[in-house]
């Protein structure tokens, strides 16, 4: 659970999220979840679904969802690129958007587009399971199984590749198996659980 003291200023979080407040607190549904018509627009065409509130006001409101571990992301003018489904709040001051991202959302059938936050702020993102956080640097480049991603940040390169899983090893894939490579310098957050997949052994 996510507990956040504000004193008059404001936070986004996702629609639903909160749990328990006290103190005087106002909440309003922000639509698409972007900036703007844009971002509205965007998402309904990309399929990157995420409703968003603003709760504003004096006091502590609590904020959780579905019992997922909740991880705290400091952003100091750089960009943070995470699934819109592992998005729970950001200070109300960092932008939210949407990027491409390629063959990946055409495997998992997820869209296209990931979900991205910038600026000066803390961003809070939830993982089935603690979080592992992984270094990338040009001497150590990083696959990942895109069930387990979460979200990166940094000067970092993904693409995308076909290969075998463990599962497959095992005869229980039911689909080509994909793969998430990561290069340049950088972090990435993976989550210790494989989310259900459209594509079956992704």
């Amino acid at each position: 659970m996510l507990a956040v003291d504000m004193t008059g200023d404001a936070v986004k979080a996702k629609n639903g999220s909160m749990v328990a407040y006290d103190g005087q607190m106002a909440f309003k549904k922000m639509s698409g979840g972007g900036e703007g018509l844009r971002g509205m627009v965007t998402r309904r065409l990309t399929g990157e679904q995420m409703t968003v509130m603003e709760v504003k006001g004096q006091g502590t409101c609590w904020f959780a969802d579905r019992a997922s571990e909740i991880n705290l992301v400091n952003l100091q003018g750089d960009k943070l690129y995470v699934e819109s489904s592992n998005l729970l709040a950001t200070d109300a001051g960092l932008r939210t958007g949407t990027t491409f991202t390629g063959l990946r959302g055409a495997t998992q059938g997820n869209g296209l587009f990931t979900t991205t936050v910038e600026g000066h702020g803390q961003a809070a993102i939830t993982s089935d399971g603690p979080a592992v956080v992984l270094r990338v640097s040009p001497q150590y480049p990083l696959t990942v199984d895109p069930g387990a991603y979460i979200a990166h940040q940094g000067n970092v390169r993904q693409s995308f590749q076909s290969g075998v899983t463990f599962r497959t090893f095992l005869g229980e894939g039911g689909g080509e198996a994909f793969q998430i490579r990561f290069e340049g310098d950088g972090l990435v957050y993976v989550q210790p659980s494989e989310r259900n997949t459209i594509a079956g052994d992704v």
